[in-house]
């Protein structure tokens, strides 16, 4: 049997920040990089003071390196994808619509005059590919180029003049569908007002015209510079990821370069701030917050976020990074450990020229200790009677591999803790109901989901696995005896995905456990991963790595949770966009489709049960202050979402954003009022409120343990807890 790469926090795993467009990387190549401490380890990467070996204004051209490697990868997707696609003339199609969308995704660069040359290559570029001819990619990519070194000239000399912020025009910041500009003229307007904003962005963060434009010059001419550090294999990586995202978004080719740092990724123990990181449209992007990081115990940087500046210690000086390689923002931001790093960061989810902020992080190790699961017991009130249920909290299915192997018995993965924490919950006297957290688990070891509903389940199925060939496994767990038969509620959000969705619908399919928030992500692919060097034969080494999309993950119901991920059996509210975010917002998913059921006993069903449940949510959340301010800042987001546009004028930028503070101090106060709490002065003062879906999962959990006499009886003095 082959093994499957790791799921979850790796860059050819669902991260949980994925959006469409994600593959958008301006000229920069497309990868996600752990920022981890010490030395660099990208292999031939540049540091920004070394750039000896950098291209300059030449035109990149193909190696026989790049020829064989194009020729190896398409007959490995043409022999190993789960897809059992040719290599042809509807896959060059696609090929060139991604590429293009992966240099310019922001249509700002090319003209449509560009694309419409650019058609002679729609049906050629699968021949490019197997035949190792690669002259029409990187051809593209040098008119890309071209035009890039004419943008940065225009706008800096934009600068020269200061804008009139007094007219009232808008500048389209969502240019995803827009059409390519049809003239230079048409170009030059478009960033006429990108320029404009940018300053105005500035301006709203207490700069002078004078600051904000000698800002602007030093970035549009670092952006030209960093643009002429660009070598051939990123070019050529780029092209060969445009080509497996055809496939499915999950499959990727890897640089020696960034093999390195796909290695970092894949290891359960790292030093840094505990997040992912992708160059988009020249900025550099939070793409996932890792588990156990001092990102992820800060709890302010959050998924979509835009890193602008990079200062080092608690008081150094920042430095201004968009524009930069993403490889040199990753050495700004790595450091000893111990040390502090602060970054200036604007709202992903927020127009330009929202107000930043910045924060200052610790460098840490992030270990094991750090990614565990947690406990807590909260107490609810039913009456004058109070129930107390667990919560236990899952931020990833890990497991110390090396450990393991290393023959250490008492080896951490996920469901030896759980096991702990519920052998503590049982001898501290047990709990009514319990919920298990699995917001924003990206996913991990498939074999720590199987053992973690052996903690639910007794032995039998938990997952079938279907191989590229069509060979279906089935894999089931071990243990005869559950750890724990109560009443059992598993929280998820659209960042749940993977292992954790192999987990919910286990418990949902078994009718175990009450599945309450929001669809989850809809992962259901394996990938196996290909060091290529191992097909060189002893000659040119560096041929990078690949990772194939190679079986699909089924339900025991036969049913696949690709694209549809796991409907809740009741609904929460999320701030996560379903349309922005998930495997089905993703260009080239593989399609929902299913398989024969496995044998199994289903333990229960909660469709009687839905109705009053649903009845006294609804009832309860009417009244709950906390609830219904959560639910406003959702709906603020989602309005701020929908905005394409930004006024260009600096007066009704101003207003507007203070608009926004007004309304956000409002909708605090109100809470606090209700609650019967002072309100506060200003929006400044406005702290986290408590988390009111995990509140709420915990009233739903209580609810069960009441409703349900079978779970009561579970629940005995005998067996409470355990």
């Amino acid at each position: 049997m082959y093994q499957p790469v790791e799921q979850g926090t790796s860059p050819t795993s669902p991260a949980p920040a994925a959006r469409r467009g994600v593959n958008r990387a301006g000229a920069a190549v497309l990868v996600a990089l752990l920022l981890a401490v010490g030395t660099l380890l990208l292999g031939t990467a540049r540091s920004p003071t070394a750039t000896a070996n950098a291209t300059t204004t030449t035109d990149f051209a193909p190696t026989e390196r790049h020829a064989k490697v194009a020729r190896l990868v398409s007959s490995m997707f043409e022999r190993s994808h789960y897809r059992q696609a040719p290599v042809n003339d509807p896959v060059s199609s696609l090929v060139l619509d991604r590429y293009l969308e992966s240099i310019d995704g922001s249509r700002s660069y090319f003209l449509a005059s560009d694309i419409q040359e650019f058609e002679k290559y729609r049906y050629e570029l699968d021949d490019a590919i197997t035949t190792g001819k690669l002259e029409p990619a990187f051809a593209i990519f040098n008119r890309f180029q071209q035009r890039n070194r004419e943008r940065m000239a225009y706008a800096i000399k934009l600068l020269d003049t200061e804008p009139d912020f007094k007219v009232d025009e808008s500048f389209e910041f969502d240019r995803e569908h827009a059409p390519w500009p049809a003239s230079r003229d048409e170009l030059d307007e478009l960033w006429r007002k990108r320029v404009k904003n940018d300053a105005l962005s500035l301006m709203l963060a207490d700069k002078t015209w004078a600051d904000a434009r000698d800002v602007l010059k030093k970035r549009y001419e670092r952006v030209a510079k960093r643009s002429e550090q660009i070598t051939a294999d990123d070019v050529f990586e780029n092209f060969m990821n445009a080509f497996a995202h055809v496939f499915d978004p999950h499959s990727s080719y890897f640089s020696p370069r960034n093999s390195e740092e796909y290695r970092i990724a894949m290891s359960l123990s790292y030093e840094g701030i505990g997040a992912s990181l992708q160059s988009i449209d020249d900025f550099v992007t939070i793409m996932e917050i890792l588990p156990g990081g001092s990102a992820q115990q800060n709890g302010e940087l959050k998924a979509n976020d835009r890193i602008l500046a990079v200062g080092q210690g608690k008081d150094g000086k920042m430095v201004d990074v968009v524009g930069w390689r993403l490889d040199d923002v990753v050495q700004l931001i790595r450091g000893p450990n111990g040390s502090f790093v602060r970054l200036q960061i604007q709202p992903g989810n927020a127009p330009p020229g929202t107000q930043e902020h910045v924060l200052t992080l610790p460098r840490t190790k992030i270990t094991l200790e750090a990614q565990a699961a947690k406990k807590e017991i909260r107490k609810v009130k039913r009456g004058n009677q109070e129930l107390k249920v667990g919560v236990i909290t899952v931020p990833s299915f890990y497991q110390d591999y090396n450990a393991r192997a290393a023959g250490d018995e008492d080896y951490r993965s996920t469901t030896r803790d759980v096991r702990k924490l519920l052998d503590e919950i049982k001898a501290a006297g047990g709990v009514d109901g319990l919920v298990l957290d699995l917001r924003e688990n990206g996913g991990g070891h498939l074999s720590e989901a199987i053992g973690l509903v052996n903690l639910f389940v007794p032995k039998g199925p938990v997952v079938q696995l279907r191989e590229t060939g069509g060979r279906v496994e089935v894999l089931e767990s071990e243990d005869k005896a559950a750890a724990y038969s109560g009443p059992l509620t598993i929280l998820v959000d659209r960042f749940s995905a993977s292992a954790s969705e192999i987990f919910a619908a286990a418990m949902q399919d078994y009718g175990r456990g009450l599945v309450i928030g929001q669809q989850t992500y809809g992962k259901g692919s394996v990938q196996n991963l290909y060091p290529l060097d191992r097909y060189a034969l002893g000659q040119d080494p560096g041929y990078g790595q690949l990772t194939v999309t190679i079986g699909m993950y089924y339900r025991v119901t036969g049913d696949s949770t690709q694209n549809r991920g796991v409907m809740p059996d009741l609904t929460l509210p999320s701030a996560i966009s379903t349309d922005e975010v998930g495997e089905s917002s993703r260009d080239g998913s593989l399609p929902w489709n299913r398989i024969r059921s496995s044998d199994f006993s289903r333990e229960g069903a909660f469709t009687p049960l839905l109705p009053e449940l649903q009845q006294e949510h609804d009832a309860r959340i009417a009244g709950d202050p906390n609830f219904q301010f959560a639910v406003s800042e959702i709906s603020a987001l989602e309005k701020m979402r929908a905005e394409k546009s930004v006024s260009l004028n600096l007066a009704k930028r101003k207003a507007e954003r203070e608009a926004r503070t007004q309304e956000q101090l409002a909708r605090e106060n109100a809470r606090r009022q209700t609650l019967g709490e002072p309100a506060l002065k200003a929006a400044t003062e406005i702290k986290d409120p408590p988390d009111a879906i995990l509140g709420e999962a915990a009233e739903i959990t209580a609810d069960l343990s009441q409703l349900e006499p079978k779970f009561v009886a579970r629940a005995s003095s005998s067996d409470k807890g355990g």
